[in-house]
């Protein structure tokens, strides 16, 4: 007597399960790497489910699939989790189908009438474990679809999905909030369609994006109005089928405004003096460096002033505080407005400032623009309801004649300072003459 189908699969269960292992080990792309454990995941019990199916109805008792469909549609869920796509899960009940066939045709070439009928509900059992299965698939992906959906449309960055092509084909509403635009209305369309300014910069972006299937990091601004410009970071990353081909470019892009804004204020807080507005002792030294290499690469000499405030403290400590600070912010702007542009004034402390003069092809400018800031600082200052005079003393000092680095320059214009002081202030010094005079 022929083994019926119900027992030959009991009885032969792994080989079949190996002929299986094989199959998905070659032609299924997302089970490569995995243990065979995981690949046969829910095969076993759904082989032994449907032998019990078979012996049900070869007994004449009604069919109970529930635990066969339950089975295959966990397996559904677990293959969408694990990452294969819809053909490979329909490929492996393909493969359960075929080694099941091939293997009890092979063992016995007798066919008895009830053969038929096996097959056929085996056949059926398989169908509906495959329809279960792929229920199971299905509605995976659409909750975790719906899920990602969720996220998106919450989500303040902008997040879009492009085609090679450089088409949108999705951005979330964020992104079509920015652009005025419908989410379906913004399918097809290109950043060049939208108006960004920096259309061709993104598609050249696009472009090494695909050649090198590497990320790709950036940084635009983007005008929304006549007085609001935002400031945004963004990502471009290939998305790559299991073929290893690129399939699209995912990108998002996050508001950094405020953090940029707030980025700026700390390097303000960190490299400028609060009550003046000029550079710190920080940003003096750091621009003295420069400057200085600069010098060195052109060959045209550098000169460092250093200006202190003659009687600055005996107005302080009458007038207070206040009238001090506005005094020295109008003896910063004063100072300020006698030099050029790609010169640098900077408050190193108190009542002390220092003036960087680039590029001083002739020693007579200095000069001239020492006397100017003598001359400016002399005038009278309106503090609030009173007037107050002041003068000033300036040390001078040049490179690379006088010394080479800054703290040596800033050594030399200190002494030459004291040295316009002793000579009754509101004066300047050069540290030369300063160094000649008092040898003498």
């Amino acid at each position: 007597m022929a083994m019926r189908l119900a027992d030959f699969i009991r009885a032969n269960i792994e080989p079949i399960l190996q002929k299986w292992d094989e199959f998905a080990e070659t032609v299924i792309r997302s089970a490569r790497g995995m243990g065979k454990a995981a690949i046969r995941d829910h095969a076993r019990e759904m082989l032994l489910t449907i032998a019990a199916e078979l012996d049900r109805a070869n007994r004449g008792q009604p069919l109970v699939a529930r635990s066969e469909e339950d089975a295959a549609e966990a397996h559904g869920i677990g293959r969408w989790t694990a990452g294969f796509d819809i053909n490979e899960t329909v490929s492996e009940y393909r493969a359960l189908r075929a080694s099941v066939i091939a293997f009890w045709t092979k063992a016995d070439t007798t066919i008895q009438p009830t053969d038929f009928d096996d097959l056929l509900r085996f056949n059926e059992a398989i169908d509906e474990s495959l329809s279960a299965s792929l229920a199971g698939y299905t509605a995976e992906k659409e909750k975790h679809e719906r899920l990602f959906q969720t996220v998106m449309t919450a989500s303040p960055d902008h997040v879009f999905v492009l085609g090679t092509d450089g088409r949108f084909m999705y951005a979330n509403q964020a992104l079509c909030k920015l652009y005025r635009i419908a989410p379906d209305d913004i399918v097809g369309k290109t950043f060049v369609d939208l108006g960004q300014p920096h259309a061709l910069e993104l598609q050249q972006q696009l472009v090494h994006v695909i050649a090198s299937r590497q990320s790709c990091r950036g940084e635009l601004s983007y005008a929304c109005g006549s007085d609001c410009v935002q400031q945004y970071e963004y990502i471009l990353a290939p998305a790559i089928d299991n073929g290893g081909k690129i399939v699209a470019i995912a990108g998002t892009a996050r508001n950094i405004t405020e953090r940029k804004a707030a980025e700026e204020k700390s390097w303000r807080w960190a490299n400028f003096d609060v009550l003046t507005g000029l550079p710190n002792r920080r940003l003096f030294c750091d621009r003295l460096e420069q400057d200085l290499r600069h010098a060195e690469r052109t060959g045209i000499p550098v000169a460092l002033m250093f200006v202190d405030l003659d009687r600055f403290k005996s107005v302080n400590d009458q007038l207070g505080h206040v009238a001090g600070d506005r005094l020295l912010e109008q003896a910063a702007q004063r100072i300020a407005s006698c030099v050029r542009r790609t010169d640098t004034v900077a408050r190193l402390s108190g009542d002390e400032f220092t003036v960087i003069l680039t590029e001083v092809n002739d020693v007579t400018h200095v000069e001239i623009l020492a006397q100017e800031i003598v001359d400016e600082l002399a005038r009278p200052f309106q503090l609030f309801d009173d007037v107050r005079s002041i003068s000033c003393s300036i040390g001078i000092t040049l490179f690379p004649n006088d010394a080479v680095t800054p703290d040596e320059l800033l050594r030399n214009a200190d002494k030459a300072m004291y040295a316009s002081k002793a000579d009754g202030r509101n004066r300047y010094r050069f540290y030369q003459r300063a160094v000649s005079q008092a040898g003498a």
